[in-house]
């Protein structure tokens, strides 16, 4: 059976990424761009109990939200972890106050909708691990980020503007 519209997709037709990387696990399906959609992301994410789909991290430019549709989390917001569940939603403004992350506490799958914002040119900060990831475009039909130009670095002192130049 093909598409109802091209700008209708059901969870089904997407094929998955899926990700096991020590305590990181999940299984998504980006739905955005499927449909269509070019400034308003959203993913299906299904975790296993005890494990988080990404590291502690914060947006400058994109703002994201999760809404919960089955499981029990921990959504670690800043430098507190509140209690989530069926129907509970999450926003995440931009900028490192809103770094954040979501855990699986419960004994079955977590499964959410992540929505966000699709700036191209994004920088993404992790306070855990210390680093900082750039990117400069986002690929317009999987709806990945740094399909162009993607750098992550651990943090560093900052230099002169001019240093090294002529």
């Amino acid at each position: 059976m093909g598409k109802k519209h091209p700008n209708v997709t059901h969870v089904s037709e997407v094929e998955p990424r899926v990700v096991q990387k020590g305590k990181f696990a999940f299984m998504g399906k980006r739905l955005a761009a499927p449909s269509g959609a070019a400034q308003l992301g959203c993913g299906w994410f299904e975790v296993p109990p005890g494990k988080t789909a990404f590291p502690h991290h914060y947006h400058c430019a994109n703002e994201e939200g999760i809404y919960i549709l089955e499981g029990q989390g921990g959504a670690r917001i800043g430098s507190e972890t509140v209690n989530v569940g069926p129907g509970d939603y999450i926003s995440y403004p931009a900028g490192p106050e809103s770094a954040h992350s979501l855990k699986n506490t419960g004994a079955g799958p977590l499964r959410y909708l992540c929505f966000s914002t699709v700036h191209s040119t994004e920088i993404v900060g992790y306070p855990d691990s210390k680093k900082i990831a750039g990117v400069g475009c986002v690929d317009p039909k999987t709806g990945i980020m740094g399909a162009k130009v993607k750098f992550i670095i651990k943090e560093q002192p900052s230099v002169d503007y001019y240093e090294g130049e002529e």
